[in-house]
C-alpha cells in the first residue's frame, strides 16, 4: 500500500480508497447540515477510483462541503483533509490543480470565521498538511505549481521558486503573490526590499507582459510607479510580439481563466484611478499605438475606461471625444458601438461627428453581451445633438428589441442602450412627428397581454413631460387610467396637461370607484388639476390627509398643495408640522409647499437652504436637491450662503449624479443648467 509521507516524514495519508472506510464518518459533523458526512466519502472515492479520469467537476462537491468563510471549518473536513493531499500530490490524479485550489480555500477559511466554527483539530491537521505541500510548488505540471503558490511558506519559499521558475504564467503568479505579501500591513523590512528588488529587474526584463505585471504589482508598493512608467506600459501592452501571449499566461488569485489583453489593459487603467489627467493619456497613448483598423481589444479598453471617467468627471471630455470620435470607422462593430455610445453621452459637444454617426443609422452591427446595435447607438447620439436625421422610424427602433424580447444586457463601465423615456422625453419639440408612432405603440400595447409593461411606462413618462404637447394622445392616456398596473403613470400625465385633459375626467371618476379609499386624495387631486371637480373638495381631500395617522401617508401628500397657492391657507399649520419630518426629502416638499401657500419665505427658505448646503456638503438627495432650486428660481429668492454652495457644486469636476452610466451626464446636465438659472437671481437678504 502507498503512503505519502511529507518532507519531515510525517505520515499524511494512505493513498487508498480503502483506507476511507477506517474513518469514523458517521461521528463527523458535517458544514453542511443538508449533507451528511457520507457525502464526502464518496466524492473522495470516487476521485481516487477515476484517477486520471476525474475532472474539476469531480471535486465541485469537495468545495462546498469542507469548509467556507459562511459555515466555518468542519470535523468532515479534518478527516478529509489528508486524503485531499494525497490526492492533490499524487500525479496520477486528474483533477490535481483543482483540488491544490480547494486547499487554498482550505487554508483560508479560518481566517474568516469566528473560532468556535473552525474544528478544533483543523489546526494541528492543517500544520502538517501545509508542510506536506510544499513540493507542489515545484511539481512538474505548471498548473499545480501556478494554484499552489498561495500555499507557499513565506516569502522565502516564493524567491525561490521565482529563481527557479521559467514558466512564465508562474512567474507572474508568483510575482503577484511577494508584492501582496510585501504590501500586507506588518511586512517585514527584508521582505518589502527582497520584492522591491525582483520587481526593479521585472521593469526591465525584454519580456514586454513581466513588466507590466511588475508595475501592476510595484503600484501598492509604490504609487508613483505606474506615472513613473506610464510610457514602459504603452509599450508593452501595444507590443506586437507579446500579441498572443496574453490570454495564456495572466493568472491573478480568485479568477479561473487567464486575463486577456483587454482586460489587463483595462485593469491597468485602474492604476490612474486618482489621477483622470494620467489616465486619459495613458488610454491615448494605446489609442494612438493601436494598428489602424487592427487591436481591437485594445480600443474596447481604451473607450470603456473612457466611459468609466465621462460619466464620473467632467474635465475628461476635451480629451475623450477624439478618442470616440477617431474610432468610429474601425471595421470592428464593438468599438464602433462604444464609440458611437460615447458619443451620444457627450451629445452636443459631439456635433463636430454628426454626419459619420449619420452615416451609421443603418449599421447593424452587434456585440454580445451588449445591448443595442451600432446604428441605435448613433441614432441616440443624433437625438442628444437634437439631429433630424435621427427622427425617421426613432420610435420602431426603440421598441423593436422589446418585441423581439431581447432585453439585452450591461454592467457598470460598459455601454447600454438608453432608457426609451431618457430619448425621447428631450425630444418635445418634435412631438408632432413622434407622436403618430407612440400613439400606435400604447394602443397595441392596451390590447396585447404580453406587451412589455416598461414600453407603456416609458411612453406615458415621455407624454407626462410633453405635458399640452402631448394633448393628440390623450385618448391613448385616458384609455390606461384603469388599467390595473399603468393607472398611475397614466394619472401623472393627465395632471401634467392640465385642464385641456378635462375630458379624461370620467376615467378618472371610473378609477376612483376602483381604488381603496386611501388613494382618492391623490385622485381627487388629478381631477381638480384636469378642472373636473370642484376645487374646495379636491383641497378639503388633499388637506385633510395631513392630519391622517401613519406620517408617511400624511407626508406624501403635502407636495399636492403647492400647486393650490394661497387656498390652501387652512392647512398652513399642518404643513408647517410636516417641516419637522425625519426625512429631509419631507421638509422640502414642506417647505416649497408652506412658500407657496403663505408666499413668504420666512419659513420655508432656511430648510430649503438647509437642503442645499447638505447636498453641496455630500448628500445624496438628489430629487429633493433639483426641486429646491426650481422653487429658488421660481420665487427669484437666493440667500448668499446658498449662491456660495451652488458656486462650489458648479465648480467641482465630478458628476451631479449618483449613476454610473449614461444617466449620470443627463441628470448631471439638468442640475448644472439649474444651478445656472440658480446664480442669476439676486440673493436675498431678511428684511426688518
Amino acid at each position: 500500500m502507498e503512503v505519502l509521507i511529507d518532507e519531515r516524514g510525517v505520515r499524511v495519508a494512505e493513498l487508498s480508497a480503502e483506507a476511507l472506510d477506517a474513518v469514523p464518518w458517521d461521528r463527523l459533523e458535517s458544514v453542511d447540515p443538508k449533507v451528511s458526512p457520507e457525502e464526502v466519502r464518496r466524492v473522495l472515492c470516487r476521485l481516487f477510483h477515476k484517477g486520471p479520469e476525474s475532472t474539476e467537476d469531480d471535486c465541485r462537491p469537495l468545495f462546498d462541503n469542507l469548509g467556507s468563510e459562511v459555515h466555518g471549518v468542519s470535523s468532515t473536513a479534518t478527516a478529509a483533509l489528508p486524503f485531499v493531499v494525497a490526492l492533490a500530490a499524487d500525479p496520477r490524479t486528474g483533477a490535481r490543480a483543482t483540488l491544490v485550489e480547494l486547499l487554498v480555500v482550505l487554508s483560508q477559511a479560518p481566517e474568516r470565521t469566528p473560532p468556535e466554527m473552525v474544528d478544533p483539530e483543523w489546526p494541528e491537521a492543517w500544520r502538517h498538511a501545509h508542510r506536506a505541500v510544499q513540493p507542489l510548488l515545484a511539481d512538474p505540471d505548471p498548473a499545480v505549481r501556478r494554484e499552489a503558490i498561495p500555499l507557499a511558506d513565506g516569502p522565502g519559499r516564493l524567491l525561490e521558486r521565482w529563481r527557479a521558475e521559467r514558466d512564465l504564467s508562474v512567474r507572474l503568479t508568483v510575482l503577484f503573490e511577494l508584492g501582496r505579501l510585501a504590501a500586507a500591513p506588518g511586512a517585514g523590512a527584508t521582505t518589502v526590499t527582497e520584492t522591491r528588488a525582483v520587481l526593479d529587474a521585472s521593469l526591465e526584463d525584454p519580456d514586454p507582459v513581466l513588466r507590466v505585471a511588475a508595475v501592476m504589482t510595484y503600484a501598492d508598493l509604490d504609487t508613483e510607479v505606474p506615472v513613473r512608467e506610464l510610457d514602459l506600459l504603452v509599450e508593452a501592452l501595444t507590443d506586437r510580439t507579446a500579441r498572443a501571449r496574453w490570454g495564456t499566461v495572466w493568472y491573478e488569485r480568485d479568477y479561473e481563466y487567464p486575463f486577456d489583453r483587454e482586460t489587463v489593459a483595462y485593469r491597468t487603467a485602474d492604476l490612474f484611478d486618482d489621477t483622470p489627467a494620467q489616465e486619459l493619456r495613458f488610454l491615448t497613448g494605446l489609442s494612438s499605438a493601436a494598428a489602424p483598423g487592427e487591436d481591437a481589444d485594445l480600443l474596447r479598453a481604451v473607450l470603456d475606461r473612457c466611459l468609466l471617467l465621462l460619466v464620473s468627471r467632467r474635465s475628461v471630455e476635451p480629451a475623450a471625444l477624439p478618442l470616440a470620435g477617431g474610432a468610429l470607422r474601425h471595421p470592428d462593430p464593438s468599438v464602433r458601438l462604444r464609440a458611437a455610445h460615447l458619443l451620444g453621452v457627450l451629445g452636443p459637444r459631439a456635433m463636430a461627428y454628426a454626419d459619420q454617426l449619420a452615416a451609421l443609422l443603418d449599421d447593424s452591427g452587434v456585440e454580445e453581451y451588449n445591448e443595442g446595435t451600432v446604428g441605435d447607438h448613433a441614432c441616440w447620439a443624433l437625438t442628444r445633438m437634437d439631429d433630424p436625421r435621427a427622427l425617421p422610424g426613432l420610435v420602431d427602433r426603440l421598441c423593436a428589441p422589446f418585441h423581439e424580447l431581447d432585453g439585452g444586457s450591461y454592467s457598470s463601465g460598459q455601454p447600454r442602450r438608453p432608457e426609451i423615456a431618457d430619448v425621447l422625453t428631450p425630444l418635445r419639440a418634435h412631438a408632432d412627428t413622434l407622436l403618430p408612432s407612440i400613439r400606435e405603440e400604447l394602443r397595441r400595447n392596451l390590447t396585447d397581454p404580453g406587451a412589455p409593461d416598461v414600453l407603456t411606462t416609458d411612453f406615458l413618462e415621455t407624454l407626462k413631460a410633453w405635458e399640452t404637447d402631448a394633448l393628440p394622445a390623450l385618448a391613448e392616456i385616458t384609455a390606461y387610467v384603469t388599467h390595473p398596473f399603468r393607472s398611475y403613470a397614466a394619472t401623472e400625465a393627465l395632471a401634467a396637461m392640465g385642464s385641456a385633459a378635462a375630458s379624461a375626467a370620467p376615467a378618472l371618476r371610473e378609477l376612483m370607484s376602483l381604488e381603496p379609499p386611501d388613494n382618492h386624495p391623490s385622485l381627487h387631486w388629478v381631477l381638480w388639476r384636469i378642472g373636473g371637480t370642484d376645487p374646495a373638495a379636491a383641497l378639503r381631500a388633499v388637506g385633510e390627509t395631513l392630519s391622517a395617522e401613519g406620517e408617511e401617508h400624511r407626508s406624501g401628500m403635502v407636495g399636492h398643495l403647492t400647486a393650490f397657492g394661497a387656498e390652501a391657507v387652512p392647512y398652513t399649520d399642518r404643513v408647517r408640522h410636516a417641516l419637522t419630518a425625519p426625512q429631509g426629502w419631507i421638509r422640502t416638499e414642506a417647505a416649497i409647499a408652506l412658500w407657496s401657500i403663505t408666499g413668504d419665505p420666512g419659513s420655508a427658505l432656511p430648510t430649503l437652504e438647509e437642503e442645499i448646503l447638505a447636498f453641496a456638503a455630500g448628500g445624496q438627495w438628489y430629487g429633493p436637491f433639483g426641486n429646491a432650486l426650481r422653487t429658488l428660481i421660481r420665487f427669484r429668492a437666493l440667500t448668499p450662503a446658498i449662491a456660495a454652495a451652488l458656486r462650489l457644486l458648479r465648480d467641482q469636476d465630478h458628476r451631479l449624479s449618483p449613476r454610473a452610466d449614461y444617466r449620470a451626464v443627463l441628470q448631471d446636465e439638468e442640475l448644472r443648467a439649474l444651478i445656472d438659472e440658480a446664480l442669476t437671481v439676486e440673493p436675498w437678504r431678511d428684511r426688518e
